[in-house]
């Protein structure tokens, strides 16, 4: 009876908006109702669910659901209540999902078997156009292999195309929000007036079909069904009132995004080419050849090539997607990949868009974080200062309470330090401030170093809990990395939320309104945060950062440049890059400019969305990132942009010229930062931007360039050693076997920041190269004598009269590859199975061994690295 009920009151909703024939219904149920297999297409979201009122009656099948949709509370009774299977999306949970997929498929196979019946979508995604694209999936031929004996019947939906839960007009259909924006419909149409949209669905179950062929041709006999006669996008007024009366309209063209392959490496090419060659056996493709319908790699092939990139680039495509050409693998292997061009972006609340003042935008007094953001909020605790697109926007009251909450848990943790493993997002922010108002010192993990860095760092710091999410260890994991040895120390905040009581929730809601002084009279330490250096060394340092050095740098930059307070920023760094932690996460807790986080910098085509829809007026980033913004972006999606500023690597003159064609309102502006100086050292100024310089130091810092002979102050316009001393400069590395960084000069003790700079007659500088020797791929450092010390483990004895290898990184300032000089026989993949078992990144591997007689020295007897660069740079 409930199912009765059920069944015909979904059937009478939908009778309001849509006219559905059915036929092939009685045929199919008259030779028998167990044990078959439907296989529909899938044009819009809401064509489950009118297919499903349509056969559950006589047949009960189940299906395949996304995970995540099965979880929104408005659908979770009614999906277990049919039994719909729940299975992971490869594009949300990446490759780790697999084995989740693999299952859920096995267990469709056997419920076959044993009778029941089973609707599945061969395709696994909706429409992106009017035509059906299996893209070599292969979740069919799996089931069928193991149920060769299973019936076959294909559903095909037509009239749904175009309609508001289909991806007709371009934009990701959202069930709830769709039904929410089509309800004052009804009303204007009176209820039972509405235009109707006429849709059919054919039941057929062929004789001819393909069960035992291979997967190619199984999916063209599919594609050839579905897409017979196919109907174009049409459009149904949605009241009665409405003129034009329904009409069929073109596709959304969809742009395929910026990004070219021509400036690949061509060894990362060949290396891409020959895994290529590998998985699928073709010796000949293009760029333009799709790795599913021309090189036969299905979703789940294509969540393990997510896997391989990982281990053997470095980098991680933004999900398995954006994986569809043999282009979009190169790019992907040099850290470009973008994200789905269709990606859903919840509403944008308008809150978020509330007038604020044009005035300069300043940091409260105060002497830590926690006084300034108190006293920030204290002048607007109903002001938005952050949003992503998973917490939405959140006031510095919305703040209040999440602290109130937390800080006893982490209160509870045992150590004086806490790790925080999370991206960019609201979370960290919340994190972050609950931590230091639970008089723990916040430690920031880089999770991107590899797992012999991580538990380096953690011991270093004596750490005992990190705090981060499941989801993010899953991905982590999934990539290549082994937390193993680490995993007993993670927090899952999922589960920490679990512990909160409804009178805890209740208790901080009334105490944001009513009294802050728990928050007032915490016992906050005097460290703020502790950043690890990416390791230009072989192993991590910890860099202990105070209030006073973080605010000071903050203050440093709110008197250098006018950020005014009705600008809003956009920040994907992570909190473990001094950036992400000094410029996007405290700088809006101090001075209230809002900003909105997304989680992946790589996830490009999102960014740039987010940049239009929020009406971000700041970007803050490195210039690989940077650039694939610019190039993901469309036309006018940059055009709220004011400032564009890139830091933490040298900028090369292509970013520049990029990013001032894309963003024409906005002054690019490149500065110059270190971990240790938190982190803004130099900044050009937007009212004197000088393009290709790091501009001038900030106000609170001293400087000196110095003779690295002499030791002598260095004329004007001359390179030399940058040293700086002030208060945003850390006092000292933890640990006891850490070299000081300091020298003296003069008779007092600077900063040797490592890095020789110039400066004009007026006080701009420019950067002109580093003395420590490491490379950035990504915006990451990669430390080159880290890979050393790897490998001469393997290749060096006490035999050797010089070295026998040697690390370089190849000259371009974009594009960098990591090249092996070897006196020994060796190849690349020996030796980064090496890299792999030292649990360094895959961002270390090397990309080329280049064999050499002997490695060249310097009259020192050290290695003469610039000879190396000098046959790198000639080849």
């Amino acid at each position: 009876m409930i199912d009765f009920l059920i069944r015909n009151g979904i059937k009478a909703l939908l009778g309001l908006r849509y006219r559905v024939r059915v036929s092939g219904l009685r045929e199919i149920a008259q030779r028998g109702r167990r044990g078959i297999l439907f296989l529909p297409n899938h044009p819009a979201f809401i064509d489950p669910v009118i297919v499903m009122s349509r056969l559950h009656a006589r047949f009960a099948p189940r299906a395949l659901g996304d995970k995540d949709q099965m979880e929104r509370w408005y659908i979770r009774w009614f999906v277990k209540r049919v039994g719909v299977r729940p299975v992971p999306d490869l594009v949300r949970h990446g490759p780790g999902a697999r084995e989740q997929v693999a299952s859920v498929v096995a267990q469709c196979a056997e419920g076959l078997r044993s009778g029941e019946n089973l609707l599945i979508y061969p395709a696994g995604h909706l429409y992106r156009s009017h035509l059906e694209n299996l893209r070599g999936n292969s979740a069919v031929e799996s089931i069928l292999r193991e149920t060769p004996e299973a019936r076959v019947v294909l559903v095909r939906t037509r009239g749904l195309w175009g309609s508001v839960f289909s991806f007709a007009d371009g934009e990701f259909p959202n069930l709830l929000r769709d039904i929410r924006k089509c309800a004052p419909y009804l009303l204007a149409n009176f209820i039972f007036f509405s235009p109707r949209r006429r849709v059919t669905i054919e039941l057929f179950e062929p004789d001819d079909f393909p069960r035992t062929a291979g997967r190619e041709e199984l999916n063209a006999y599919l594609e050839r069904f579905y897409n017979e006669d196919a109907p174009p996008r049409t459009y149904v007024p949605y009241t009665i009132w409405e003129r034009g009366g329904v009409r069929e309209l073109a596709d959304t063209v969809l742009e395929s995004g910026g990004s070219t392959v021509a400036d690949v490496p061509e060894t990362t090419r060949r290396l891409v080419h020959e895994h290529l060659r590998e998985l699928t056996g073709i010796q000949e493709f293009g760029d333009e050849d799709r790795l599913a319908q021309h090189l036969g790699l299905d979703s789940l092939i294509r969540s393990e090539l997510v896997v391989w990139l990982g281990r053997e680039f470095g980098f991680h495509a933004a999900d398995v997607a954006s994986l569809q050409t043999v282009g979009d693998l190169l790019l992907a292997a040099r850290g470009e990949a973008s994200a789905s061009r269709l990606v859903e972006l919840k509403p944008v609340p308008r809150r978020w868009f509330a007038r604020r003042s044009e005035e300069r935008a300043r940091a409260e007094s105060g002497e830590r974080i926690t006084d300034v953001f108190l006293r920030q909020a204290a002048r607007g605790p109903s002001r938005i200062v952050v949003a992503d697109q998973i917490a939405g926007a959140k006031s510095f009251r919305d703040l209040i309470v999440a602290i109130l909450v937390l800080k006893p848990l982490i209160e509870e943790m045992p150590g004086r330090r806490v790790g925080i493993m999370l991206p960019a997002s609201v979370g960290a922010s919340i994190t972050y401030l609950a931590t230091l108002f639970a008089g723990k010192v916040p430690v920031m993990v880089n999770w991107t170093t590899g797992a012999r860095n991580i538990k380096h760092a953690l011991d270093l710091t004596e750490v005992q809990r990190v705090l981060t999410v499941g989801p993010m260890v899953a991905r982590i994991e999934s990539q290549g990395t082994d937390l193993s040895a680490v995993r007993d120390r993670f927090v899952l905040l999922e589960e920490l939320r679990t512990r909160i009581s409804t009178g805890a929730k209740l208790s901080a809601w009334i105490k944001s309104r009513t009294s802050w002084k728990s928050l007032r009279n915490a016992k906050v330490a005097d460290e703020a945060a502790v950043l690890l250096t990416s390791g230009s060394e072989a192993l991590p340092k910890a860099v202990p950062l105070t209030h006073d050095n973080i605010l000071t740098n903050l203050r440093d930059l709110l008197t250098t440049l006018t950020v005014r307070q009705n600008d809003r920023m956009i920040g994907f760094l992570p909190p473990f890059h001094s950036f992400g932690l000094t410029i996007t996460l405290a700088l809006p807790m101090a001075a209230g400019v809002p900003v909105v986080y997304h989680a992946d910098p790589t996830e490009a085509w999102v960014l740039a969305r987010l940049i239009q829809a929020y009406g971000a007026t700041i970007l803050v980033g490195t210039p690989t990132f940077l650039s694939g913004i610019v190039r993901a972006a469309s036309e006018g999606q940059l055009d709220s942009l004011r400032w564009a500023v890139t830091g933490a690597e040298q900028c090369p003159a292509r970013t520049y010229e990029m990013l001032s064609a894309a963003c024409p309102n906005a002054v690019v502006l490149e500065g110059y930062g270190i971990t240790e100086c938190s982190p803004i050292v130099a900044a050009n100024n937007p009212d004197d931007p000088r393009p290709f310089t790091i501009g001038k130091v900030m106000p609170s810092l001293e400087y000196a360039l110095v003779d690295l002979d002499t030791w002598q102050p260095v004329a004007a316009n001359e390179t030399g050693l940058l040293l700086v001393r002030g208060p945003s400069v850390f006092s000292g590395y933890l640990g006891r076997d850490v070299a000081s960084p300091f020298v003296d000069f003069h008779g007092r003790q600077w900063y040797r920041t490592g890095d020789l700079v110039s400066e004009s007659d007026d006080g701009v500088l420019t950067f002109r190269g580093r003395l420590k020797r490491f490379v950035k791929l990504g915006g990451e450092m990669v430390s080159l004598p880290a890979i050393e010390a790897v490998l001469a483990e393997h290749f060096a004895s006490e035999e050797d009269e010089g070295p026998v290898i040697a690390v370089e990184s190849t000259p371009r300032e974009d594009q960098p590859e990591i090249v092996l000089f070897s006196t020994r026989a060796t190849d690349r993949q020996t030796v980064n199975r090496y890299i792999r078992e030292a649990d360094l990144s895959g961002l270390h591997n090397i990309s080329r061994v280049v064999r050499i007689d002997e490695i060249p020295l310097l009259g020192t007897g050290k290695t003469d690295y610039r000879a190396l660069k000098e046959q790198l740079r000639e080849a």
